[in-house]
Order: structure tokens, then sequence, then C-alpha cells
């Protein structure tokens, strides 16, 4: 609105001449002759008024016109944000909201009713732990939270003397009737299992509906921080910085942290048990992003002691479930200055190791002397500790290929260019290759040597260690270079730490045979008689397994005979009755996957022997039967008449390896 009262974008032709004159000092402050009538002008302005035309007309078009427009078009654009569509968005949010958590509501499905059955109406009572409002319906379908109580109150155009729900094509519930002339009848039931129902009146069944369960689904956590193994290195602050999102499609009811201690060492190791509270307030909110700090000190916790902890949170259903385990280590500056165990097993680098222990010795001497050394004095002996900082950096650069100091650790210093005395003939001032001289043109840029990356007797793991290891004497160095020792210490003690890990996973270990077994004669195995032993179960299993796959298959090629126009047998009416049968059991555990296909299979057993038109139920039911073929698990078994001892061998076996 007040882009409009104010008009930003009108400009008079005074304030355009007026520009014209501010952005081109050419016009000599005469652009406003252009505004003017030639026969009002003398002939010196009308000289002027041409040649300040020419002038105009070599210069490009100014975009300061156009950027006056920039306030008028923000203030457009955020009016038009925030009044239109930032409500639309919020309604379209507060929708989409309402239909991931009741899709039960929107679902609409075509069904075939008797015609008996004049009204009907399905009343839904969803559990307390939903949350959820009783809702109505008109539709025998059905999609309900598990648990939920459903009541049906149906009526009938004329009298019925019996009515009842056949139960996933097994269990029959006969419904109360209301009145005395057989028009008006109820039913409830508690759903906690999916499957399908029918409606029989007087002996009559109608089609299959559907029965959905929606599960209630445990809580989602997900750890954000810490890392899932993370070590607190000398120097940091002795705590755990927690930040958990939990999500439920219902509600969280409680949360809380589970905490175990590890202290000590060996036989000597003791653990205690923690139960943490979260600060936030949990009340049934479907999603949390929760954030805690741990205080290992609170915790009892001391260097060289370990923290384990997890997650577990309730749903407002009782539903419980926990994340996964997480390790905190804070590190033990006294271990790793220990001397211990530096002699034994494989080392492939004791002299360099001893190196940084001594460095960090040398640092902490150097703080604890501060206040008695002058400032020239301390900044000596710093420097000199970061020259010794660079020493063993590039002694231990040696073990990854670095000849030179370029790019050490990642963060290395300036390139040092090869010198004429480099004893590798790759002098700064070699002469150019004669023309034609392959060879001589990719000697130059050509490096002989071997390189860095893979002129190394390390694994990849080690290498990344080491290379890392670097990294943190690169960063102690700058410390003591720049006279900062006390910031240099975490470094060191890391590099430290990193070393030890390193010579650890360097040595090598010789498992010990302490037990002596009877050595086996290889010409006596699998050479058992196994005649009289009896696997009645596993057989049984076998066989019906294989029979029924047999049969399913034997329906899949019946139907793809009568696709092809083939009649119908009535001996055929037995291995389809199986398959309807086996359709059967599995919608009554997954109705969505299985239903359409049992629906179309009672169709075809009961048109069978007719010469109608199944195209449509035959493909149906091939998809339904596929996968039931595919679902079940092959077993080898064993098959009539001789074999030799290599096939028994490889049956048992194969046997064997599926068990």
């Amino acid at each position: 609105m007040l882009s409009f009262l104010n008009k930003y974008w009108q400009l008079s032709l005074h304030q355009v001449a007026s520009f014209v004159d501010r952005k081109f000092p050419e016009v000599e402050d005469s652009s406003s002759l252009l505004l003017l009538s030639p026969e009002d002008l003398s002939g010196l302005q009308r000289l002027q008024a041409e040649k300040i035309s020419q002038t105009l007309s070599s210069h490009e078009l100014p975009m300061e016109p156009v950027h006056q427009l920039r306030v008028p078009v923000i203030v457009m654009a955020c009016s038009i944000f925030f009044f239109v569509l930032f409500p639309r968005l919020s309604k379209t949010g507060q929708d989409l909201e309402h239909t991931v958590h009741a899709p039960a509501e929107k679902k609409i499905v075509k069904e075939l009713v008797p015609t008996k059955i004049s009204e009907y109406n399905i009343a839904i009572v969803p559990p307390a732990y939903t949350g959820k409002k009783t809702r109505q319906q008109e539709q025998f379908t059905l999609s309900a939270e598990a648990g939920s109580k459903v009541s049906w109150k149906l009526e009938t155009s004329g009298p019925v003397e019996d009515v009842q729900f056949i139960w996933n094509d097994k269990q029959s519930f006969k419904l109360r009737k209301l009145d005395q002339a057989g028009k008006s009848w109820t039913f409830e039931k508690v759903l906690n299992q999916p499957g399908f129902y029918q409606v029989m009146l007087d002996g009559k069944r109608s089609d299959f509906y559907q029965v959905e369960l929606i599960e209630d689904q445990a809580v989602a956590i997900k750890i954000q921080r810490p890392e899932q193994h993370s070590t607190i290195d000398f120097g940091q602050p002795h705590r755990v910085d927690l930040q958990v999102l939990m999500t439920d499609d219902y509600g969280i009811s409680s949360a809380a942290i589970y905490a175990t201690t590890a202290s000590g060492k060996g036989e000597a190791v003791s653990f205690k048990e923690h139960k943490l509270s979260f600060n936030t307030a949990i009340n049934n909110q479907r999603s949390l992003n929760l954030k805690q700090q741990l205080s290992l000190a609170s915790l009892g916790m001391k260097p060289g002691d370990e923290l384990y902890f997890y997650v577990n949170a309730t749903d407002n259903h009782g539903q419980q479930s926990r994340s996964d385990m997480y390790f905190v280590s804070i590190q033990d500056t006294a271990a790793l200055m220990s001397m211990a165990g530096i002699d034994n097993g494989v080392n492939l680098v004791p002299e360099y190791f001893r190196s940084q222990r001594q460095i960090i010795i040398d640092t902490e001497k150097l703080l604890r002397e501060r206040s008695s050394l002058s400032e020239s004095d301390f900044k000596k002996r710093s420097n000199e500790l970061g020259i010794d900082q660079k020493m063993l950096r590039l002694r231990y650069g040696k073990f990854l290929g670095e000849e030179e100091e370029t790019n050490i650790g990642g963060k290395g210093e300036e390139h040092e260019e090869h010198s004429a005395d480099d004893g590798h003939g790759h002098g700064a001032q070699e002469a150019a290759p004669a023309y034609g001289d392959v060879q001589g043109l990719m000697d130059q840029y050509a490096h002989k040597h071997d390189q860095a990356e893979d002129a190394t007797f390390f694994e990849p793991e080690l290498k990344a260690q080491l290379k890392a290891t670097l990294n943190e004497m690169w960063s102690a160095e700058l410390q003591l270079r720049t006279y900062d020792p006390q910031k240099a210490l975490p470094f060191e003690y890391k590099a430290l730490r990193l070393l030890k890990d390193l010579q650890q996973k360097s040595r090598a270990y010789v498992a010990k045979t302490v037990v002596k077994t009877t050595p086996l004669k290889a010409e006596k195995r699998l050479t058992g008689e196994l005649t009289e032993i009896q696997q009645t179960a596993a057989k049984s299993k076998n066989t019906d397994a294989k029979d029924r796959t047999s049969d399913l298959s034997a329906s899949l090629s019946l139907l793809e005979a009568r696709k092809a126009g083939a009649k119908g047998n009535p001996l055929d009416l037995r291995v389809l009755r199986v398959s309807e049968q086996a359709l059967v059991n599995a919608a009554s555990t997954a109705p969505a996957k299985y239903l359409p296909a049992l629906k179309a299979m009672k169709r075809i057993v009961a048109s069978w022997t007719v010469q109608t038109d199944l195209t449509a139920e035959l493909a149906i039911a091939e998809r339904g039967i596929n996968a039931l073929v595919g679902a079940s698990q092959a077993r080898p078994y064993k098959q009539a008449g001789s074999s030799n001892d290599l096939s028994k061998a490889y049956f048992n076996q194969l046997n064997r390896t599926i068990r």
C-alpha cells in the first residue's frame, strides 16, 4: 500500500534531466534543453541541444531507473508471501499431518453390498493411546488401529432369519437381533488381527471385505551427537554433549539415559550403572529433539575410565525401544606416558616413540618453570621444543615415503623445489630436450622417485592413522613456535595416543594351542550309517512344502492353459481348491496383498467348467499364486534312486548349511 501511495516508479522529466546531468558530465548540465520546444531556443541553445542528443545516443541506457523499483518489488514479494502463500502452506502442512496420522478417515473403497441390506453403519473406537476420536463410516472395508473396537449396525429391507459374519473363511459370528421383525442387527468386535470377512444373510454370502490394521510403531531414536565411539583427549572438558531425535506415531510418554561406567583394569575392573533423566519435560509429544550435557565428573569418572550408554524410550502404548550402545572413553595420560609394554612385541619405531614422550615431559616442565624464566628464555625454549617436534614429524614422514617437507600431514609447508644436486638428476637448471626427443620431454614432467602414497609398507588403515599423527604433530609444532606450549599439550598427547595405538596394531600375535585333540581320519569322515535314524518331522515338513509348491505350480499351468483357450476339466478342481485354500491362509495375514487374488480364484473355481470370459480373474490369480510360490523356501530333498558317496556328502552338507 505504501508503494502505491508513494509511487516510487513515477519520475518527472525534470528529475530525469537532473539524473542525466549527474550521470553524464559530457552533457555539461544542459540536458534540460531537450525538454524545451525548438522554437523557444536560441541559435546557440539549438547547437548545444544537438550536441547533447548525439552524446546521449552513443551511451547505453543506465540501470538506475530499474533499481528504483527494488524497494516496492521487495515489499510486494514479502506481502504476497506472508498474506497469501504462508497461510496456504500452513494449511497444506496441517492437512498433510492430519492425513499421515489418520489415513483411515480419507480412504473410500468401492465394494459390492448385498441387496437385502438397505442401510448400515460402522463405528470405530480407536484405542486410548492413539488419542483419536470415534469415527463413523458406511463401508464394510475396514482400516483401523490395532486394538480398535468396531461396532456394526445393519438394516435390511425385509425380515431375515439369520445374519452372520464369516471371518477369514474359517470362523463365523452371529449378529444380535435388535427387533422382533428381524430387520435390525448389530455386532461388536475388537480388532487384533488383519484379515477379511463376509456378510452371510440366510446362508447367502456377500463379497469379501478387507480388514487392515494400523500397527503402533515403537519410538524411533536417533542419536545425532556424539559419535558412537569417541575419546576425550587431554585438555578437553570431561563432558558429553548429547543430542537425541525421537519420533513416534502417537506420542512419547517417557525417555531416559541408561549409562554404565567402567573403572579399573584387568580383574580389578568395576562397573556402576546410572539412570539419567532428560531435562526436557516429556508429555506425549510425537517428536522430540532433546539436548543433554552429561558431566563425566558427576558420574565419578576419571582418566582411563569408560562410559557405555544408550537411550530408552516408551510410547503411550507401553512399547519400549532403545538406541544402539555408545562408547565414550577418557584418555589416561599416565598410561600413555608409561613405558610398560614398549620392550615387548614387534615395534617398528621404538626410538621415535620415546621422543614424543620426551617432548611432552619437556613441555610440561617448561610450563611449570614459566614463572621463573624471563620472556626471552621462555620463547627460546618453546621454539626449541617446536624444532624438536618438527624433526620428529619429519622422521615419521619417512614412513609414508616423504623425502622432504612437502605437504606433510596434509598441512605442510611451502613446496621446496629440487636442487641441482639432489642426487637424482632432477636439477632445476636442466637443459631443454632436443626437438623430437620424446623421452627427454617426458623426463621434464615425470618424477622418477617412488610415489609417496605407494612407497610404504603400511596397510591403508595404519597409513591413515600415521597421517593423522603427523597432523597432530604439526599442530603441536605450530603452538610451540608461536610460544603457546599450553595449547600444544592436547595435540602432543593425541599424537602420543595415536602412536601408541599404531604400535599395538603393528605387533604380531601368535595364538597358543593349549588343547590337543585326537586327529581325525579323513577316510572315515561322512561314512556313518544313517539308515536307522528317522527324521520324521523334518521329512514331513519338507514333503508338505514340496507338495504345496507342486500344487501351486500345477495351478499356474492350468490357469495358463485356460488363458490359451483350453476348456476346464472338473478333475482339475482339486488342484485349484488347494491353491484357493493357500490364498485363504495368506489373505488372513496379508489381506491387502492376497485378497484380490482370493476373490479372483473363487470366481475361477465357481466358473471353471463353464465357458465364460475369465481373462481379468486369471491374471489377478496368477499374480497372487506367483507371490506364494516365491515366498516358499526351497529346501533340498533326497530323490529316489542310487547315489554315490560324493552326492550323499553334498546333500548332508547342504542340509546342515540351510539349518
